[in-house]
This record gives structure tokens, sequence and C-alpha cells, in this order.
């Protein structure tokens, strides 16, 4: 009777012990899942508060994939959704039929890179009589009742790359300027980029423009310009182009007729053909906006433009700079997004 009673005892103390230990591990259970709840509502419970739209002027280029992350990364931010459309290559006509989805659909907002074209002015005055905020990017429509823009100051693009072509010549230059005058380009930026240019220069008596040429997509383009400079009596030993594809064709010219370290190069964008040409010493160093931030920048302006009703009406968000030194950045970079 005795062993019994203590074998009885022994065995409710071990059902205790048993109990507190599932007792103990369900509450550590508990907490765990309401610590996962509370980490993983904000990405996925909340219904986001705003629905905006935005139109790239391209799919494939490095530029726009980095404005798209920076665009993506704002939306998680503030609790928005956003929704990317861009042609696979340079087309105005897709950019406004994406512009006119994005009306017709009625957005909470519209953030647009923009062309030099009416028709861009007229959607633009579409959206705002439907009441759709829109904000330009990389391109600027003035003229339009867009309520923003984000994008580099033309004038400082000019400027930076000034100081590139004096570093890259030692202050002693002949120089030709190649603009474009496509019809998608914003001449009035355009000349902006000159100016800035000029403005750099201008204390450097043995550096001077000798010729602004301009280049027309399927006309006079800049491989042809640069043909025409190398074989000149003009004794023009730096180009400065204001766009990607100018430079690019420059480049090539270049390395066509043997002039790599006779003619110096200075000019614009970050494709992975421009930075093999600097990291090649063909292109000395080229200017750009920063798409990363000119995505970030323009969802948190549509944001305040819809819970303040004001934003600033032009987002600076400055130069980048890439030369031989930093080259290798950029080739990181544009290997992470693709």
């Amino acid at each position: 009777m005795i062993f019994m009673k203590t074998l009885n005892e022994k065995f409710f103390k071990l059902m205790d012990r048993v109990i507190l230990i599932l007792v103990i591990l369900i509450a550590a259970l508990s907490i765990f899942l309401y610590k996962l709840q509370k980490v993983e509502e904000p990405i996925f419970a909340k219904t986001p508060q705003y629905h905006f739209y935005m139109v790239a002027q391209n799919s494939v280029d490095p530029f726009w994939k980095e404005v798209k992350i920076g665009a993506m990364d704002a939306a998680k931010r503030y609790n928005v959704a956003i929704e990317f459309n861009a042609p696979k290559f340079n087309n105005i006509q897709e950019e406004l039929q994406y512009l006119d989805i994005a009306i017709l659909s009625k957005v909470d907002g519209i953030i647009t890179h923009v062309s030099n074209s009416k028709e861009f002015v007229d959607l633009i005055e579409e959206a705002y009589k439907e009441s759709i905020p829109v904000i330009t990017i990389e391109n600027d429509a003035k003229d339009s009742k867009r309520q923003a823009f984000i994008g580099t100051n033309s004038f400082q693009l000019g400027e930076e790359a000034g100081k590139l072509m004096i570093q890259a010549t030692k202050g002693k230059a002949n120089i030709a300027i190649i603009v474009s005058n496509d019809y998608q380009l914003d001449t009035v930026n355009q000349n902006l980029k000159i100016n800035g240019f000029l403005d750099a220069i201008k204390d450097y008596p043995q550096m001077k423009v000798v010729k602004v040429y301009t280049s027309k997509l399927g006309t006079l383009s800049a491989e042809e310009i640069t043909q025409s400079i190398i074989s000149s009596k003009q004794n023009i030993n730096a180009i400065y182009t204001t766009d990607s594809v100018d430079t690019i064709g420059t480049a090539q010219v270049i390395v066509d007729f043997n002039k790599v370290g006779d003619i110096a190069i200075v000019g614009y964008g970050d494709t992975a053909d421009i930075l093999r040409y600097i990291d090649k010493g063909i292109i000395y160093g080229t200017v750009m906006s920063d798409p990363y931030r000119i995505g970030y920048e323009s969802v948190k302006s549509m944001v305040e433009i819809k819970e303040k009703n004001n934003v600033s009406t032009f987002v600076d968000i400055g130069v980048n700079v890439i030369t031989k030194d930093n080259v290798k950045e950029y080739f990181k970079r544009i290997q992470s997004i693709e």
C-alpha cells in the first residue's frame, strides 16, 4: 500500500511537470505568432493608400530600371501601389497610349517622362480636368499643368561637363559641341546644358568652343558629325555630347578612325556601352541625373500632393559624374538591376 501511494505521488508530480512544460511551450508559441503577425502586418495586411501610375521612356535602359527601383522602394515606404509601364524602346506614341490609359483608369496620380511634344501637354491638361495630379520626371513640360518636375538642373549638368572637359584637356582645347535636335528632346534644356558648359570654361582662355553641331535622327547623326570634325581643318581636339545616343556614336567613330587620345570626349549617360568606353579611356567621363532618386522622390512628392495638396514645383536631385575613377561602381549598379 505504501509502495502504491509513493508511485502515485511520483506520477502526479511528473504530470505536473509535463503540464507546466506544455503551458510554457504554448505561451512561447503564442508570443512568437503575435510578433510574426506584427512584423508582417505593414507589408501584407495594409491596403495601399493610393494607386499611382508611372510611365518611363523605355524599359531596357539601366537608367529607367533604376528609376523603377527607386519608385518601388518609395511605394513600400509610403504604402502606395505603383504601376510601372514603358515601351521596350523609345517610342513616343506608346508613351502617350500609357498616359491615356492612366487617365481613363482614373488613378490617384501620374508620374511620367515627357517629350517635347504638344500631345503630352494636351494629355496632362486632360488629367488636370479629371483632378489627377501629374509629376514629370527627367524631362519637363513647363507649359503644362503638371504639379512638379523631378530631375536635374540642366545648367548644372552642363557645368559639371565643363569641369570634366577642363580635366580631360588640362585647360587647353578647341571644342565641338553636339546637341540633339530630335523632336523628343527639350531644346530649352539642351540650351541650358550649353550655357552651363560655357560658364564652367569661361576662365580658361585657351579653351574655346569652335562650333555647335546639331544631330538629327535619320539625317545628320553624331557619327557623321564626328567624321566631319575629324576630316576638317579646325584642329578640334575635344567633343562634348549632351545625350547618351550621341555620346555612344561619337565614341565609336573615334575608335574607328584611330583617334583615341587625340580627341577627348565628355558626354552623358551610363549605359553599358558608355561605361565600357569610359573604362577603356575612350570617353573621359559623363554626367547624368541620379535615376534612383528620381524614382524615389517622385513617389514621395506625389504622396505629399495627395495628403497636403502642396509640393515644390521643382525637386533637384543633383548630378552624378562618372569617370574612370568610379566607373566600376556603376558597372556593379547595372549588374545589380539586370
